[in-house]
């Protein structure tokens, strides 16, 4: 990961130097609505009797082996006397050109680009987004190099939004140092709504495609705002220049981190309640955050890359799991969301990973490290058996705030912990972080040991003793439904194709003790038949369980691959959570100094 390059310096290179690039890419649409982007990648200064091109098999920031190449078509070579070159296809992403003594190669290919989402190409008729490492093949051995990158825009098209730099003498043209930018660098191709803004001396481009109801003076005004906050707290805005790619759809979410740039997926008609604009503003801040943490500071495992395998770590709970803290917490500081609202959503969050009993399963760390088979691949099991490494590793970060600004009193919290990692590990050292030394700057910075934390919560999966750390704000996390007495069964259903069908089984609840399964029709409970959803806030199922009592015996009646079974068990008590945090009384002036230093009143 080659993310320690000046991009001041790559906006400064001169023609002369450009001209000597032996790696250029030339990409057209002469079937945007076929899907299709069409590759031409010339290769000079070659010298070896064979070439190999290479296509990665996932792309940064999203930890999932997608092999790419499944999607290349046509694949062709040429000499530089223009007649065709032989080839063979020696792995899965893997195309042996031999070159035949020619000092220069052509090779072409399609790449077929209709996946929706914030990671992968998508061509139609109305635009192309490009996500570079499922686009760009690079020689192997060549990371390194530097490369150009052309974009030929459909005839009606006019707009290129890329954080790559302008080659100055050549129209539409791009620079890349090396195939690590060049990977981090997504393209926005069509007729895009774009508007710029500063802030902290960087110039600011949104690239917004799909229309919406989104107001350009409010989204400029907040997303400075949130710039401002974070480069508050690094000192330093490493970039002069940022791209925003969103992504307007019906109903869109997620994004993606790039070096100077990111993508966006948002709800076009959202952006006018207040929910819906604090939920784009909350995911700006996210993918912001990442320009520090992850792009720069790093564990030591994200780069440089190997594109053609998994890259493990343990620690994406503090890349991602602080990210996620971190994201309410800068909209929180930019006055964009009240300090009530904010302490909401937190209890909110709480809930939810409390509430999942993969909780008590896997280890945050664990989850990091099995990103690659779990994170993106989930199923009707894994709310059982994993946990979310954002999710949980936000709540970890909220206790590792809380206890250093205790601790230092007042004086220090995890701002300064971030701040020094960057300027240790990224700035100084330019290398990643391993796990030992994210802890042992955590110590230093607030004079405490975090042994227990590690133990507990980070390679544990024992339960956050949350009010210990609530306590030294001055709040205490309340549960809600600690007094309720209603009947739990522990099985979510939907209804499908007119049937009511078992979705999830809740671990150790009543209908995993006795037996029922994902999949299964009810048919009948104690008798009654179940019919299709009456009320859409309440299933047929729920709606019957909340007449029972605790303790009650129930029958089910269902249908398991066109058998009819039944099943006897007993309700218990629900267990789930509802939580809410509440300040106490009688504050001491080192709650209220705790308070201040976290929620910045």
């Amino acid at each position: 990961m080659k993310y320690f390059v000046s991009l001041i310096f790559i906006a400064l290179m001169s023609s002369s130097v450009l001209a000597q690039n032996k790696i250029a890419y030339e990409v057209s649409f002469t079937e945007p609505q076929a899907h299709y982007a069409e590759v031409q990648m010339n290769i000079s200064g070659v010298k070896a009797a064979h070439i190999d091109l290479k296509m990665p098999v996932w792309t940064p920031g999203s930890y999932l082996i997608r092999e790419f190449s499944k999607n290349v078509e046509g694949f062709k070579a040429f000499g530089s006397d223009g007649k065709e070159l032989s080839f063979e296809k020696i792995n899965k992403n893997t195309w042996r050109v031999s070159t035949a003594n020619s000092g220069m190669i052509k090779v072409s290919y399609r790449v077929y680009s209709f996946e929706i989402s914030v990671r992968t190409s998508f061509v139609d008729e109305s635009h192309a987004f490009l996500s570079p490492a499922g686009i760009f093949m690079y020689p192997d051995g060549k990371l390194n190099a530097a490369s150009e990158v052309t974009i030929n825009p459909y005839k009606s098209w006019s707009k290129i939004s890329t954080g790559l730099e302008k080659v100055t003498s050549k129209s539409n043209t791009y620079y890349a140092s090396d195939f690590d930018v060049l990977y981090d660098s997504p393209f926005e191709v069509g007729n895009q709504d774009i508007f710029e803004f500063v802030a902290e001396g960087v110039r600011h481009e949104v690239a917004m495609y799909g229309g919406g109801n989104y107001n350009k003076d409010i989204l400029k005004r907040d997303m400075a705002k949130i710039v401002t906050e974070q480069t508050r707290t690094f000192g330093i805005n490493p970039n002069k220049r940022y791209v925003f790619i969103v992504h307007n759809f019906n109903s869109g979410g997620g994004g993606l981190e790039h070096l100077n740039s990111t993508v966006l997926g948002a709800s076009r008609n959202s952006y006018n309640t207040e929910a819906g604009l604090l939920r784009f503003l909350a995911l700006v801040s996210h993918e912001y955050f990442h320009i520090w943490n992850v792009k720069r500071l790093r564990p030591i495992a994200l780069g440089p890359f190997n594109y053609e395998q998994e890259n493990y770590t343990r620690n994406l709970w503090i890349a991602e799991g602080f990210t996620a803290y971190y994201q309410d917490i800068y909209t929180k500081r930019a006055g964009l969301q009240s300090p009530d609202r904010y302490l909401m959503n937190l209890a909110a969050s709480i809930s939810s990973v409390e509430n999942q009993p993969g909780n008590r399963v896997e280890t945050v760390s664990d989850a990091s490290f099995d990103a690659w088979i779990k994170q993106y691949r989930p199923n009707e099991n894994s709310a059982n058996s994993t946990i979310s490494y954002y999710s949980k590793g936000a709540l970890i970060a909220l206790i590792m705030d809380l206890e250093t600004i205790h601790s230092t009193q007042a004086k220090a919290g995890l701002d300064e912990v971030m701040k020094a990692m960057y300027d240790e590990y990224y700035t100084k050292k330019g290398r990643g972080y391993t796990d030992a030394e994210f802890k042992t700057m955590l110590e230093k910075v607030s004079g405490k040991s975090f042994d227990d934390v590690y133990k507990d919560y980070v390679n544990g999966v024992k339960a956050i003793d949350y009010n210990k750390y609530f306590a030294y704000a001055g709040f205490t996390l309340i549960d809600d439904a600690a007094k309720g007495n209603d009947a739990y069964l522990g099985a979510v259903t939907a209804l499908k194709d007119g049937k009511i069908i078992v979705t999830n089984v809740s671990r150790q609840s009543p209908a995993w003790i006795a037996g029922l399964n994902v999949n299964d029709e009810i048919l009948s409970i104690d008798g009654n038949r179940i019919n299709n959803v009456s009320d859409p806030r309440l299933s047929e199922v729920e709606k019957f369980i909340s007449t029972k009592k605790p303790g009650e015996k129930i029958t089910i009646s269902f249908s398991r691959d066109a058998l009819i079974r039944q099943i006897e068990l007993t309700l218990v008590r629900n267990p789930n959570h509802r939580f809410r945090i509440a300040s106490l009384s009688n504050l001491t002036e080192a709650q209220i100094a705790v308070r201040k230093r976290w929620l910045k009143l």
